[in-house]
């Protein structure tokens, strides 16, 4: 058995598998490769059967969604350590060691980063996770390279090792005793922010989350869907609040809450303004979820959470993001 497994879940992207697949086989010689299709309708199966034989095929009888999908597919793996990688990602020569560095030398190491660039323009950080992930005083996520829709240059200025509050889930690897400990992905996310939910939750019990940029990826992004469908506007609002409900501390909910809820109505009025109305709609069916669907969700176990052995001192920023960024005209990272 292998050290380390490289998951790739796959619905119709044959063509990602075509450009990007031969660069994860090439550059991962010490890793177990395996698929999992989530019932592709494109030729997917059959271009994996018969060009990428080396790699390990796992159907799946329907489309279950990222969260679902992996949940799945990390059960039929065996191996501790786990690359959760998405199918347009290309990998990077000696790309799996200082991941696996990172982990080995720390137990409470739930996951770790790579340094994630965009595959188009290649001296630029990727939107999906840049040089790692943390997130503001009400929900919103950036990364060290990415701030909203500011991209920075990769200069070399987030080649550390640093702990962040959340791995993208573009590309990180974890050990897959502490993804069972923590019950996987939550599976109402369906797709989009369910790894931001995984690593809170992950902290919340005391483990840490890791970036180094001694990997490097280079990611597609946007592959499922572009960054301006309103299905995906739907979906980020919606498991943006599904988020914070779950693992916000009781404490800090009424205030954090309704400032949120005041900032998406904001949105709402930017994508009318903008003459986006799928989108400005997509807002408001999230809030009507929740409504419908607040007392199904799952609260985290506050006595497990306050008694936490070594828990991470990463926490969401005491700062509004939007502020900084659309009033104080705050671009970088270095600039928060």
């Amino acid at each position: 058995m292998a050290e380390v497994a490289i998951a790739i879940l796959n619905y119709n992207g044959a063509e990602h598998l075509k450009t990007f697949l031969p660069s994860i086989i090439k550059h991962s010689p010490e890793a177990r490769i395996v698929i999992g299709d989530n019932a592709s309708t494109d030729n997917s199966i059959e271009l994996l059967e018969n060009d990428f034989v080396e790699v390990e095929l796992i159907k799946l009888s329907e489309n279950h969604g990222y969260a679902g999908g992996y949940n799945l597919l990390i059960d039929k793996i065996d191996e501790e350590f786990i690359i959760l990688a998405n199918s347009d990602i290309e990998a990077s020569e000696n790309w799996i060691s200082p991941l696996l560095n990172v982990l080995k030398k720390d137990d409470q190491v739930a996951a770790v980063q790579p340094k994630i660039l965009s595959w188009h323009h290649r001296e630029q950080f990727e939107y999906a996770g840049a040089g790692g992930g943390f997130m503001d005083r009400y929900g919103y996520p950036y990364c060290r390279g990415r701030i909203f829709s500011h991209i920075e240059v990769d200069d070399q200025q987030y080649n550390d090792e640093i702990d962040v509050f959340w791995a993208s889930g573009a590309c990180f690897i974890i050990r897959k005793s502490v993804f069972n400990t923590v019950g996987g992905f939550d599976e109402s996310f369906f797709a989009h922010m369910e790894e931001i939910d995984l690593n809170w939750r992950l902290q919340n019990l005391g483990y840490k989350i890791k970036y180094t940029g001694a990997s490097k990826v280079f990611h597609l992004g946007g592959g499922t869907l572009s960054y301006d469908n309103p299905r995906k506007t739907y979906l980020n609002f919606r498991n943006g609040w599904l988020m914070m409900i779950k693992n916000l501390h009781e404490y800090s909910r009424p205030a954090t809450f309704f400032t949120r809820y005041f900032l998406d109505l904001v949105s709402v009025l930017f994508y009318l303004v903008q003459f986006k109305i799928l989108s400005a709609f997509a807002v408001l069916r999230a809030h009507l979820y929740l409504l419908v669907h607040v007392r199904s969700i799952t609260k985290p176990d506050l006595k497990k959470v306050k008694t936490a052995r070594n828990s991470s001192k990463i926490q969401p920023g005491n700062f509004s993001l939007v502020w900084l960024y659309f009033i104080k005209r705050k671009r970088k990272y270095s600039d928060l």
